[in-house]
């Protein structure tokens, strides 16, 4: 490693940058008052630059239904309950033929069902979309096909299609709407399997491809699809998303199509990733994580700490950039269950009580605290306090803004703060004015900044060498076609460094990148492009960088084949120098 630095040193002398033994520490500005010395960077997480994608995110918080004929069961067989897997499978689980479940279809009437009454649930919640099962591992779909009498209005006593009128329902009210459709399809010749991998033979893409193209077009517009499970090849992942883009291109289709080819990644049931994610994502979440189809003998209780646990959920996944799709799962009548749209009537009174805490509001680069979570709408930050310290006192490090004021949202009484060094910290009042999940209002006096908490300062010498702790990690998923393949990425790698005073940066990077792909190294707002058999053996360089501010210095593919692409590189150290500007020549 000392021979690699050393070839990397010299390589920066080269680009003339003096280079000296590097700062050890990052520098602090604890007498800086409220005005902050140092120029951090933006702390906002913005959208996709896509303009579709951008406007699925903004929907932020949405219904998930899951309804069926297994509704109809509600997760009893033979007058046993199935305790084995999720309600919705237990055609599966209990081993029902499909003579015996095309019986469950013969008494299926869903007279209950009352789209005007759920769209103005999801509303009530503070939903801003719904998604709706179309057809689940079962094959029975919930709509009008002409691919197969297995449907709801051939099949059925009740001779409707209720997911048109729900589509329709939802234009009227203001409700974006989607699909949920699964690629697992017993009815179809799927065997059974605990692990729902079945991979999709030739037989059965007519199908898939006709239900899709009824889903496309007779519904109105379509803002997500939601596939689901199976194990399909590349080239069948890229037609059924081909299918959905060219009838319906503005629709944002999940991860679950596999092979890499949706437009954002579904991460696991109620997963909240421990760090954000870079590119569009969501959770999805259920009221309860036994099951997603409705089950009769499933335990309501503790009606408050459901809605409390829930609304952490809601925040934890906005707080990281992601969209929360929340599930309820009507009885096989249509009918709601009261208790889960109590649930959603809790969390929308929450809502209300904090009307720019989370809808309408953004991710931040502060990421999770120890003491909860950190939002940004305009110029007002919002700290989720899920623990209330014991200490009484909120610490966030690096907020490089000024402050206004700062109040428990919702309450009027003021709060004290006070800043030290880099840190900013807030004493909270004895109990909190929200039971739920207090929330403190800090009003900014501009637009959010922060101080990455690695950032390192160059020092007198304007040099440093990063490493390990220093260097942040983007992360995203992909996958080889299937759930069980699905595997974390990294997707890029940032270093933040303070400079002292404006000048020409060069930066070395020492590790092993995949030789033939093509790097985009980015410093401030400016870019170089690099293939990996340079970007290792070659400085990289100079940028134009001003003084007095933080500049993030940023690795990642430059054209990825798709967002969770892997970078392929293993960064040992950046070694970043800045040299003078040069002073303008005098003239006479």
């Amino acid at each position: 490693m000392r021979k690699v630095l050393g070839v990397l040193l010299a390589l920066l002398l080269a680009l003339g940058v003096a280079v000296a033994s590097p700062p050890a520490a990052v520098a602090t500005q604890a007498d800086r008052g409220d005005a902050p010395r140092t120029q951090g960077i933006p702390g906002e997480i913005g959208t996709s630059d896509d303009k579709d994608l951008a406007a699925w995110q903004r929907l932020q918080f949405g219904m998930f239904i899951h309804w069926g004929l297994f509704s109809e069961l509600g997760g009893v067989w033979k007058g046993k309950p199935v305790t084995k897997g999720y309600s919705e499978q237990i055609q599966m689980w209990a081993g029902i033929s499909d003579e015996e479940y095309l019986e469950v279809a013969e008494r299926f009437r869903p007279d209950r069902f009352d789209p005007a009454e759920i769209c103005s649930l999801a509303k009530r919640a503070g939903m801003r979309y719904v998604v709706i099962t179309g057809k689940h591992h079962d094959g029975f779909s919930m709509f009008d096909t002409d691919t197969t009498g297995y449907d709801v209005v051939d099949a059925t006593p009740y001779k409707k299609d209720p997911l048109k009128a729900l589509a329709d329902e939802c234009r009227s009210q203001g409700l974006k709407f989607g699909f949920y459709f699964s690629l697992v399809d017993w009815h179809q010749g799927h065997d059974f399997d605990g692990n729902n991998n079945n991979p999709i033979p030739a037989s059965m893409e007519p199908v898939i491809e006709g239900q899709l193209r009824e889903l496309m077009t007779n519904y109105g517009d379509i803002a997500e699809v939601w596939f689901d499970m199976a194990s399909p090849t590349a080239a069948q992942s890229r037609k059924f998303a081909g299918i959905v883009r060219a009838l319906q291109p503005r629709a944002a289709i999940n991860s679950r199509v596999w092979n890499n080819q949706g437009d954002f990644r579904t991460l696991g049931d109620n997963e909240i990733p421990a760090v954000a994610l870079d590119g569009a994502w969501q959770t999805p979440a259920s009221i309860y994580h036994e099951t997603w189809g409705y089950r009769s003998w499933q335990k309501r209780e503790d009606l408050p700490g459901k809605i409390k646990d829930l609304v952490g959920g809601l925040t934890g996944v906005r707080a990281r950039g992601g969209n929360y799709l929340l599930n309820i799962g009507p009885r096989g009548d249509g009918s709601v269950v009261e208790f889960e749209a109590d649930v959603l009537r809790g969390m929308g009174d929450w809502l209300d009580r904090h009307p720019r805490a989370v809808l309408g509001a953004s991710a931040t680069r502060f990421g999770g605290q120890p003491w909860g979570e950190v939002t940004v709408n305009d110029r007002d930050l919002f700290l989720h306090v899920t623990r209330w310290p014991a200490s009484g006192e909120l610490k966030l490090p690096g907020l490089a803004t000024s402050v206004r004021e700062v109040r428990e949202d919702g309450s009027k009484g003021r709060l004290d703060w006070r800043r030290d060094g880099d840190d900013f910290l807030v004493t909270l009042p004895e109990r909190p004015h929200d039971e739920v999940l207090p929330v403190v209002k800090v009003e900014l006096g501009g637009t959010l900044r922060i101080i990455p908490q690695h950032t390192v300062a160059l020092g007198p010498d304007n040099k440093a060498v990063l490493e390990g702790a220093d260097i942040e990690h983007g992360y995203s998923y992909a996958d080889d076609g299937s759930y069980y393949s699905t595997k974390r990425t990294t997707v890029r790698h940032t270093a933040h460094i303070s400079t002292g005073r404006a000048g020409k940066l060069s930066v070395a990077v020492s590790g092993e990148a995949r030789p033939e792909a093509l790097y985009r190294v980015r410093v401030g707002e400016h870019s170089r492009f690099v293939k990996g058999a340079d970007l290792t053996r070659g400085a990289v360089g100079p940028f134009s960088v001003r003084g007095g501010k933080v500049t993030s210095v940023t690795i990642t593919l430059a054209a990825p084949e798709h967002a969770g692409e892997e970078l392929g590189l293993r960064l040992d150290s950046l070694l970043v120098a800045v040299a003078p500007a040069e002073k303008p020549v005098a003239r006479r």
